[in-house]
C-alpha cells in the first residue's frame, strides 16, 4: 500500500510547498529543473538540499547517482517539454508524463534512447506527426501514446524497436496504412491501434511476422482486407477488427487459440454455417464473440452449442436466412445474447431457461411464435422480444419470475395483459400495440352503501363511460402507432429511401416535449468526429430512433432525453437531445461541440458528433453497454454473482504495470477491487477535465447516474461541458447540482458559482456510495436520525464508528483497513468549507496508494 493514506497526504503537502536544489548537471538537476519549468515548482523555493530520490515519483539506481524511473501521471504538467532536462537523463528506463496536458516534446527528448524500456505518454495534447526519431529507443518493450492528438503517417523507423511488446497508438488521427516496418517487430505481444483515420489493406506477411502476438486491436478505422489476413497468428486469443471495411467470408478468422473475436460493423458476407468445417477452430475456448451488423447469411453456425465458455454472443442486424431457434442450451456460462433480426422462426425453446447467468436477451425483429413462459431466467435483467408475433398473457406474477429484470420491450406482439398491474411509465415503452385484457371497473366504494340520491349514480356512469372512452382512444392509438411502426421498420430495413419529412417535428417523452424545425431531414447534417466522411444527416437520427420513438428512449435527464440507435454501418450511439434551448448561435453552439470532440480520455464517455436541428442541439456518445452506475449500486446490486471471472492468467498478461486488458475485466463482483476501480478512473476523469484541460472544465453535476460502465466494465464520466452549449441562462439554473450531491455553499442564499471543489463535493458523495451501497438521499440510515448519506456517514467517522458503514456485501473481501482510508478520502472530499476538500489531482494519488494489489 506504499506509504499509506495520511503518509501520502504529508508527502504530497511536502512537495507542494517546498523544492530542492541539485547539483547542475546532474540528474536530480535535470529532474527538478523539469519540474521548475513546467511550472509544478515555485523558483522562490530551491533552499533544500534532499535529494530527488526520495521523492515519492522518481526512482534512482542503488547509488542514487542515476535516475532510472519518473512517474509524473496527472500532475497538470503543461506545453512542451523543455530543453536540457529530462532529455538529458542518460540512464532512465521507464518514464511515465501521463494524463497531463503536455503538447509538445523537445528535440533532445529522443536522446533518451539507449536505456529507455518504458514510454507512457498518453492522454495529453501531444499533435504533430511520430518523427522518425522513434526508431532511436532501440531498448523500447512498452510504447503508449494513446489518447492524444498525433497525425500523420507511422513511421517505416518503428522496424529499429525489436524489443517492443506492447504498442498503444489508439485514439489518435494517424493516417496512411500500417507500415512494413511493423513486421520486423517479432517480439510484439500487443497492438493496439484503434480508433485512428488508418486505410489502406493489412501488409502481406502480417500474420507470419508476430509469433507472440495475443492481443490486436484495429478497431475503428478504414482498413480493408479479410479474413485470411489473420491465418498464421498463432498465439493470437483477442482479435476486434469492428469498425472497418473488412469484407468476404470469415472463415479465416476462426483459429483454435482465439478466445475474443470481434469482427461488427464490418462488410463479411456468406453463410457462417460453413465454419463447423473448420475443424482447427476450439469452440470450447471462445468467450466473447460479436459478428453484428454485417451481411452475413445463412443460419447460424450448428456447432455453437459446443462453445460452454461463450459469455458474450451477438450476431445481430445480419442477413440470416428464416431459421429455427439455434440449439444454446449448453452455453451455461452466457451472460449476454442478442439474435435481434436474426430471421428467427418458431417457439423460444424451454433450454433457454437453462442460462442461468443470461443477463441480457435481445430476440426482438424476429418472427418468433408461441408464449414466453419457458423464460425462467433468475438473472435476467434486460428483455426485449419486441417486434415478433408472439402470444400470451403478460402478468406480474410472470415477471415475478423474473426477480432481476430492470428492463423489459414486449411491444408491438399479439400479447393480452393487465394495465393495472403495471405503472404509467411501464406502458408507455413496454407494451406498445398489445391489448389490455382487463375489463373496466367502478370504484369499489361505490358499492355497499347507500346513495342519498341519483347524482352518485350520475357520476359514477358518467366516469365509467369516460374511462370506457379513454380506453378505446388509447386502444385506438397504440394500433396506429403499432401500424406506423411496423411501416418504418419496412423502410429501415432498405435503408435507402430519402426522408424529406415537412417540419416542424415534434416529440414527447415522459416528461419533456421538444420540436426540431427541420424543414427537410435529409438537408440537416450530422458531424461524426471520428468518421467525417460518413453523410449522415438528421434523417439518419431519425430512422435510428424509430423517429424518436419511446422504444428507443433510455433515459430523460436535466439535459433532455437519451435515445438509443444504430447510426448506417451499424454505429451504435446514444443521441441525447438538449430540449431546453440555447442562447447560443449555431456556430458558437458548433464550436463548443467541435471543442468537446476534441477531449478524449479513457474515463470519459466521448462525444462522438452533433447536430444541429433547428433550435435544437443534439449531442451523439458511444453507447455504453453496461449502463450506470447508478443502476447498478441501487437497481441491480453489486452483489450479483456472475459465471467464471473472465481475468483469467490465460489472455491477461502484466509487464510493466502495462497491462493487456481483456475484453471482460471482473464483473459485478462483491469486492471492493471492482468498487475500488470505478472510483479511481471517475477520479482520474475528473482530474483530467480540472487539471489537464485548459481553461479548465467544471463538470457541474457529478453523480452516481452520470457514471457510465463500458463493454469492459470501465467507469467512463458523461456530460461534461455541455452547459455551457445554453450560455448563461441554463447553466447558471443547473449551477446547483443534484439532490443530495450538492455542496453545502450553494444552500447560501449568495451562493457562488461551480468550482472545481464543487465536483469534488459530488465525487466525494459518489465515494461514499461505493462504499456504502446506499443512495444519496432517502436510503434507510440505520439511525434514523440523518435525512442524507453524508451527514449520516460524516457522524460515525467522527465517532470513530465509520466501519458500520460500509457495504456488508464487500466487507471480508479486502482488508478493512484499506477500505476505512477510502471512507477518510470521501470525507475530505465532503468537507463544508471548499478550501478544505483536496483537489481531484492528490484524489487520484491517494486513491491509486490505497490501490488493491489486483489492480496496480
Amino acid at each position: 500500500m506504499g506509504l499509506g493514506f495520511f503518509g501520502s497526504i504529508l508527502l504530497l503537502a511536502l512537495f507542494l510547498r517546498q523544492s530542492v536544489s541539485q547539483q547542475p548537471n546532474t540528474d536530480g538537476f535535470y529532474v527538478f529543473d523539469f519540474f521548475q519549468k513546467m511550472g509544478l515548482i515555485s523558483s522562490q523555493n530551491n533552499n533544500l538540499s534532499a535529494s530527488v530520490c526520495s521523492w515519492q515519483w522518481v526512482f534512482c539506481d542503488a547509488l542514487e547517482e542515476n535516475v532510472i524511473g519518473l512517474v509524473a501521471s496527472g500532475f497538470g504538467l503543461s506545453g512542451v517539454i523543455p530543453e536540457t532536462t529530462i532529455g538529458k537523463l542518460s540512464k532512465l528506463e521507464s518514464l511515465d508524463l501521463s494524463s497531463n496536458r503536455i503538447t509538445g516534446l523537445s528535440s533532445d527528448f529522443w536522446g533518451l534512447g539507449s536505456s529507455l524500456k518504458t514510454l507512457n505518454l498518453s492522454n495529453n495534447h501531444i499533435s504533430g506527426s511520430l518523427p522518425s526519431n522513434i526508431g532511436n529507443f532501440g531498448e523500447l518493450q512498452s510504447l503508449d501514446l494513446s489518447f492524444n492528438y498525433i497525425s500523420g503517417e507511422l513511421p517505416q523507423s518503428v522496424s529499429s524497436l525489436l524489443s517492443l511488446q506492447v504498442v498503444k497508438l489508439d485514439q489518435n488521427e494517424f493516417t496512411g496504412s500500417i507500415p512494413l516496418g511493423f513486421l520486423d517487430c517479432q517480439s510484439l505481444v500487443s497492438i493496439d491501434l484503434s480508433f485512428n483515420l488508418l486505410n489502406g489493406s493489412i501488409p502481406n506477411g502480417f500474420a507470419t511476422a508476430f509469433p507472440k502476438l495475443r492481443t490486436l486491436n484495429l478497431a475503428g478505422n478504414k482498413i480493408h482486407g479479410g479474413s485470411l489476413d489473420f491465418v498464421g497468428l498463432q498465439s493470437l486469443t483477442f482479435l476486434n477488427i469492428s469498425g472497418n471495411l473488412f469484407n468476404g467470408s470469415v472463415m479465416g478468422v476462426f483459429q483454435e487459440q482465439l478466445q475474443v473475436i470481434d469482427l461488427s460493423r464490418n462488410q463479411f458476407e456468406g453463410q457462417i454455417s460453413q465454419v463447423h468445417s473448420n475443424s482447427s477452430f476450439d469452440w470450447s475456448r471462445l468467450i466473447f464473440l460479436d459478428m453484428s451488423a454485417n451481411q452475413l447469411s445463412g443460419t447460424i453456425f450448428p456447432d455453437l452449442n459446443e462453445a460452454q465458455n461463450l459469455q458474450f454472443l451477438n450476431l445481430a442486424h445480419n442477413r440470416f436466412f428464416e431459421q429455427e431457434f439455434p440449439q444454446i442450451g449448453n452455453l451455461s456460462a452466457l451472460e449476454y445474447l442478442n439474435l435481434s433480426q436474426t430471421g428467427l422462426t418458431g417457439s423460444i425453446p424451454p433450454s433457454i431457461s437453462q442460462l442461468a447467468g443470461l443477463r441480457v436477451l435481445d430476440l426482438s425483429e424476429n418472427h418468433l411464435t408461441g408464449p414466453i413462459s419457458s423464460l425462467g431466467i433468475n438473472n435476467l435483467q434486460i428483455l426485449d422480444v419486441s417486434l415478433n408475433n408472439l402470444t400470451g398473457e403478460i402478468s406480474s406474477s410472470l415477471l415475478q419470475k423474473l426477480p432481476q429484470m430492470q428492463k423489459f420491450n414486449f411491444s408491438y406482439n399479439n400479447f393480452t395483459f393487465c394495465a393495472s398491474q403495471f405503472s404509467p411509465e411501464t406502458l408507455k415503452y413496454a407494451f406498445i400495440g398489445s391489448l389490455n385484457s382487463c375489463p373496466v371497473t367502478a370504484n369499489p366504494d361505490l358499492f355497499g352503501r347507500q346513495t342519498p340520491s341519483h347524482n352518485g349514480l350520475k357520476l359514477a356512469l358518467a366516469t365509467s363511460l369516460a374511462l370506457v372512452c379513454l380506453l378505446a382512444g388509447l386502444l385506438c392509438l397504440a394500433f396506429g402507432c403499432r401500424s406506423k411502426s411496423r411501416m418504418w421498420v419496412v423502410k429501415q430495413q432498405s435503408n435507402k429511401e430519402e426522408q424529406s419529412i415537412s417540419g416542424p417535428f415534434s416529440f414527447q417523452t415522459d416528461s419533456t416535449i421538444w420540436v426540431a424545425d427541420v424543414k427537410v431531414a435529409t438537408s440537416v447534417p450530422v458531424v461524426m468526429f471520428e468518421k467525417p466522411l460518413l453523410n449522415f444527416a438528421f434523417a439518419d437520427l431519425l430512422s435510428a430512433t424509430s423517429n424518436f420513438d419511446r422504444g428507443t428512449l433510455l433515459a430523460v435527464g436535466r439535459f433532455g432525453p437519451v435515445y438509443r440507435g444504430f447510426l448506417p454501418g451499424g454505429i451504435h450511439v446514444a443521441i441525447k437531445v438538449l430540449v431546453h434551448g440555447s442562447t447560443m448561435t449555431d456556430e458558437e453552439a458548433a464550436r463548443e461541440f467541435e471543442c468537446l470532440g476534441r477531449i478524449k480520455h479513457s474515463n470519459l464517455v466521448p462525444l462522438t458528433g452533433y447536430c444541429l436541428a433547428g433550435d435544437q442541439r443534439i449531442a451523439i456518445y458511444d453507447y455504453m453497454e453496461n449502463g450506470n452506475l447508478q443502476n447498478l449500486l441501487h437497481d441491480l446490486p453489486l452483489g450479483v454473482q456472475t459465471t467464471e471471472d473472465w481475468s483469467t492468467d490465460t489472455w491477461e498478461e502484466d509487464n510493466n504495470n502495462n497491462a493487456i486488458q481483456n475484453v471482460g475485466c471482473e464483473r459485478l463482483q462483491t469486492t471492493w477491487g471492482f468498487r475500488h476501480q470505478i472510483a479511481l478512473g471517475t477520479a482520474r476523469a475528473l482530474a483530467f477535465l480540472h487539471h489537464g484541460c485548459s481553461p479548465p472544465i467544471i463538470h457541474k453535476d457529478v453523480k452516481a447516474s452520470s457514471v457510465y460502465l463500458d463493454s469492459n466494465w470501465e467507469p467512463r464520466l458523461s456530460d461534461f461541458g455541455l452547459a455551457e452549449i445554453f450560455g448563461n441562462g441554463l447553466e447558471d439554473e443547473m449551477a446547483r447540482g443534484s439532490q443530495g450531491y450538492v455542496p453545502p455553499e450553494f444552500s447560501q442564499p449568495e451562493a457562488g458559482f461551480p468550482t472545481p471543489k464543487s465536483d469534488v463535493y459530488g465525487f466525494g458523495v459518489v465515494l461514499f456510495e461505493l462504499i456504502t451501497g446506499k443512495k444519496p438521499v432517502g436510503d434507510n440510515y440505520p439511525d434514523g436520525q440523518d435525512s442524507n448519506l453524508v451527514s449520516w456517514v460524516r457522524g460515525l467517522i467522527r465517532k470513530n464508528q465509520g466501519s458500520s458503514a460500509i457495504d456488508p456485501k464487500i466487507v471480508g473481501t479486502w482488508p478493512q483497513t484499506e477500505i476505512e482510508d477510502a471512507l477518510r478520502i470521501a470525507y475530505l472530499c465532503t468537507a463544508d468549507l471548499p478550501s478544505k476538500r483536496p483537489s481531484m489531482q492528490q484524489i487520484v494519488g491517494l486513491l491509486k496508494d490505497i490501490q488493491p494489489v489486483e489492480h496496480q
